[in-house]
């Protein structure tokens, strides 16, 4: 079987780093989809425009090397407890797809890409190569009540963000707001605790540093990113 990618998916994170670990959890992160010139035909996409959401598959491109373990240690577990990598939503798989739920935004056509379509809330870096879109079907796709295993028992976090108001300014308010909601989200591996260490997270163009203690997040540093 040969899986090729349809399109290309464009963000303000351009690393693995920093990346939501699900679709939805930061509904304001923007991103775009462009075609690869030979499905930049509009009839692809006829009709797309109806749904609210769609399904992106797509391939962990960033991934360095083949996973061959039937078990992965999970994040939210703290990053110490081993799971079945079946039994998990965990990058290293057998086969490196991805499948997220993500907000659609609009759709656009432009000369020079083609149709783009726009859309809030997911969870790739820039550069994910798309193998597939599908539309979300709400009878069909949507379960309420149903159990979600050992993410059940986990109390999701958030981490208190400060940062200077000349570092704030350098983005506008959409894009702070967003950049505040992927921090607090705290993207370092969950086996991190060095109150001393800095960390960086490209976004927006800027390698954005920060250290963490006692659930507050400081942002140290800005730098512009060459392009």
């Amino acid at each position: 079987m040969t899986v090729s990618p349809i399109a290309t998916f464009h963000s303000p994170i351009t690393t693995k780093f920093g990346v939501p670990r699900q679709s939805g959890i930061v509904e304001s992160l923007r991103g775009e989809i462009v075609f690869l010139p030979e499905y930049r035909n509009p009839d692809f996409i006829r009709r797309l425009e109806e749904f609210d959401y769609i399904w992106l598959l797509w391939l962990f491109s960033a991934n360095s090397h083949q996973a061959t373990h039937p078990t992965v240690r999970p994040p939210l577990l703290g990053g110490n407890t081993q799971v079945g990598v079946f039994a998990t939503r965990s990058p290293y798989r057998p086969n490196p797809i991805g499948l997220s739920s993500v907000r659609l935004e609009g759709i656009t056509v432009e000369p020079d890409r083609g149709p783009v379509i726009h859309v809030l809330g997911a969870d790739l870096m820039d550069g994910t190569p798309i193998i597939d879109i599908k539309p979300y079907v709400e009878y069909a796709d949507a379960h309420t009540g149903v159990r979600s295993g050992f993410v059940d028992s986990y109390e999701w976090k958030k981490l208190q963000v400060e940062m200077a108001p000349e570092v704030a300014a350098l983005w506008d308010k959409q894009q702070r707001d967003t950049l505040i909601d992927l921090l607090a989200l705290d993207p370092r591996p969950h086996y991190h605790d060095d109150p001393q260490r800095i960390y960086g997270m490209n976004f927006g163009g800027y390698d954005v540093r920060f250290r963490v203690a006692d659930g507050v997040l400081v942002v140290v540093e800005v730098e512009k990113m060459d392009k």
